[in-house]
């Protein structure tokens, strides 16, 4: 048998509930109990002793000191030959019980004490010379209600707290439910559609990297099968290039050796895109070293504009993976750059923005899409002659969205193409 509840609902409510309710027992226990015995005690002792000194005042005569002392305590006095009392009375009860034992130790004297509940009122008989004298007054003068309506309060707060509470609770658990049917269709390889990142903060951004992760597989699930079909595509039309040339004898060595060399380009792109997701340690760095280094190595014939900050910002990151992904869109602007490649960093507090941009004719913005996918080459739109496995951006994508960066196209101040990279620090 399960003594705790399995939800996340009903775990929520108890995990705020049990400790409200033990911590208003506590305090109700250890300060209202004491509070509430010696309140009691005192309002039992002070009419008790009225009740005394108004007899002494009897057995004196003075009865026009007790009718006055009467009329100050607001206690009615009276004396009767008989009464018809209950058989039952009330000197051992809740309300009354400490009155008695004080009247017992102060009177010296039988006395029975009655308690009109519908009226809240409250009657001491006592027998003296043949007679019976009943001391009348309220019951609220020897017993507060004011404990009783704190615990009334007491369970109702706890009420209001849960039904107040409720309700939130209830939405972050229906969000987490949410979550975790959209988990579910996601790792069967379906779709929600109608899944959106709702509930508290916390939750929201749980959801978002669970839609983001999604993407993520599904690009690369795509990746890999546009991979296969790339490889199978353009490896076959060289091979058998190469093998009909070889059957017929009409192959020429400066064929075989560009056909051998495409073969060559198209493999360590492969290969460059595969290694994309091996593990790399992090170390602190800074862009502008590695940015500088790579566009001297890279940009030839180009004019280089670069842009840093003063004291550039240092943040942890893995060194060859971004190497790799700069190289490639610098690379890829020097490619087609008609005179200039500018290279500009703008440092904040949370962020590294990174700008690539060139003086090239730029891609339309209705193939960018495609320009970010592998194996894609947009040969109408840039320069036909420049090749390439299609591959550059989509290696620098992958590096740079494995340290929690974006990378967008846009168009570039000098005409051309602007690559945009943010990368947390």
């Amino acid at each position: 048998m399960k003594i705790f509840p399995r939800s996340f609902l009903w775990r929520t409510i108890l995990m705020m509930l049990v400790p409200l309710v033990v911590a208003q027992i506590i305090m109700a226990n250890v300060f209202f109990g004491n509070h509430w015995e010696r309140v009691h005690t005192n309002m039992a002792r002070s009419f008790s002793g009225e009740i005394a000194t108004m007899l002494n005042l009897m057995h004196a005569g003075n009865d026009a000191a007790v009718t006055m002392m009467a009329q100050n305590t607001r206690i009615n006095v009276s004396t009767h030959d008989r009464l018809n009392r209950p058989a039952q009375n009330d000197n051992n009860s809740r309300e009354a019980g400490r009155l008695a034992a004080e009247l017992e130790s102060r009177i010296k004297q039988p006395a029975t004490i009655y308690i009109d509940r519908s009226n809240r009122l409250l009657y001491v008989d006592v027998s003296q010379n043949g007679k019976i004298t009943t001391f009348a007054t309220s019951l609220y003068r020897i017993y507060s209600t004011s404990t009783e309506v704190f615990l009334i309060w007491l369970a109702a707060s706890i009420i209001i707290v849960t039904l107040m509470m409720t309700p939130f609770i209830i939405g972050h658990a229906r969000s987490i439910r949410r979550m975790a049917r959209a988990a579910s269709r996601f790792g069967r390889g379906l779709d929600a559609p109608d899944f959106h990142p709702s509930g508290s903060f916390e939750i929201r951004e749980a959801a978002t990297a669970l839609i983001t992760m999604k993407e993520r597989l599904n690009r690369y699930n795509r990746t890999r099968t546009d991979m296969l079909n790339a490889v199978s595509h353009d490896l076959k039309s060289p091979l058998a290039r190469m093998r009909l040339g070889i059957e017929t004898g009409d192959i020429k060595k400066e064929s075989l050796i560009s056909d051998i060399d495409r073969l060559s380009e198209m493999i360590g792109g492969y290969l460059a895109f595969a290694r994309g997701e091996i593990p790399e340690i992090e170390q602190e760095i800074t862009m502008p070293p590695m940015l500088t280094r790579i566009a001297r190595d890279t940009v030839v014939g180009k004019e280089i504009v670069t842009k840093f900050p003063d004291a550039p910002m240092r943040f942890y990151a893995r060194p060859s993976a971004l190497a790799s992904a700069f190289q490639n869109i610098i690379e890829n602007a020097a490619r087609h750059a008609k005179t200039t490649v500018e290279i500009t960093e703008i440092d904040s507090d949370e962020q590294i923005e990174i700008f690539i941009d060139d003086d090239g004719v730029g891609i339309s913005t209705d193939r960018r899409a495609d320009a970010m996918r592998p194996f894609v080459r947009l040969d109408e739109s840039r320069d036909a002659a420049t090749g390439g496995t299609g591959l550059g951006l989509s290696i620098a994508q992958t590096a740079i969205e494995n340290h929690g960066g974006t990378i967008s196209l846009e168009d570039s101040p000098l005409g051309g193409l602007r690559v945009r990279i943010t990368l947390p620090v």
